[in-house]
């Protein structure tokens, strides 16, 4: 039901819905005569579309986020294990045709593969599954596995969790698998905004990782400024911040994480 709810509500409300809804209400305002209302409705959408897409407004969103979890230098200790969140592949391409297509969260993968050659005896754990809802997808975990036996890796030090479909369901079957025991060392891969969601989410489900985090969206210093380089980007930063601070909210209010903003 929550992993229902929260992708029709998502569709709903990020930042390009909310902007054709406003301007959706502003028509039919105008068209029935309440022609103030109607602008109201039509100038709050074109703010929200400049602040997002012409301004760092997105970014300055971000970083908090991506700040909360600082990444770290190389562990000297014995690392036990390596958990890799997926949503680095486009599995609704992947459905469809063949090859692997990877998208902007490509650190994830290039990383664990990093990690995994630092720390030869480490075992790793690639949880992602299918987290569509309107199309067919093809589980990160699926692929993955596919991909490793493609680039000669040791298979037997990898366990592929297809069935989690959020990061809730990430922690609870990662940490079932994993089954971690005392002082251990599993290190999180993900992307450093989707960081407190996930450290948050795992510890709700009794499962104390290290954070390390990759594939980051803002520079190291950024202020509120105009923003003309590519609209595209930054509104699409904006978007990955609004799902973010909500999914924060979300796993707060529904008893996913402990904490609305977990911190290290």
């Amino acid at each position: 039901m929550f992993f229902s709810s929260s992708k029709i509500f998502w569709l709903a409300f990020q930042p390009l819905s909310v902007i054709f809804l406003l301007i959706l209400i502003a028509v039919v305002l105008i068209w029935f005569n309440q022609r103030k209302s109607g602008l109201v409705a039509l100038g709050s959408a074109c703010l929200i579309l400049f602040i997002g897409a012409y301004t760092t407004t997105g970014s300055l969103l971000l970083i908090p986020l991506e700040e909360r979890f600082p990444k770290q230098p190389l562990l000297s200790d014995r690392v036990n294990g390596i958990i890799l969140l997926g949503g680095y592949l486009n599995g609704d391409i992947n459905a469809g045709r063949p090859g692997f297509e990877l998208n902007s969260a490509a650190d994830r993968l290039f990383e664990t593969i990093r990690l995994a050659r630092l720390y030869p005896d480490a075992k790793i754990i690639v949880s992602g599954g299918d987290g569509g809802f309107f199309e067919r997808s093809i589980p990160d975990a699926q692929s993955t596995q596919e991909i490793i036996s493609e680039f000669g890796l040791a298979e037997k030090r990898f366990i592929f969790e297809n069935e989690s479909r959020n990061t809730a369901e990430n922690a609870i079957f990662s940490q079932r698998l994993a089954d971690p025991q005392q002082g251990e060392i599993w290190l999180l891969v993900t992307s450093a905004y989707h960081m407190p969601r996930a450290v948050g989410s795992f510890r709700r489900a009794g499962f104390d990782v290290v954070a390390w985090p990759v594939d980051y969206k803002t520079p190291a210093v950024e202020k509120f400024a105009l923003y003309l380089s590519s609209p595209n980007d930054a509104l699409s930063r904006l978007t990955v911040a609004m799902r973010e601070w909500v999914g924060l909210l979300a796993y707060w209010l529904t008893g996913k994480t402990d904490m609305f903003f977990p911190q290290p």
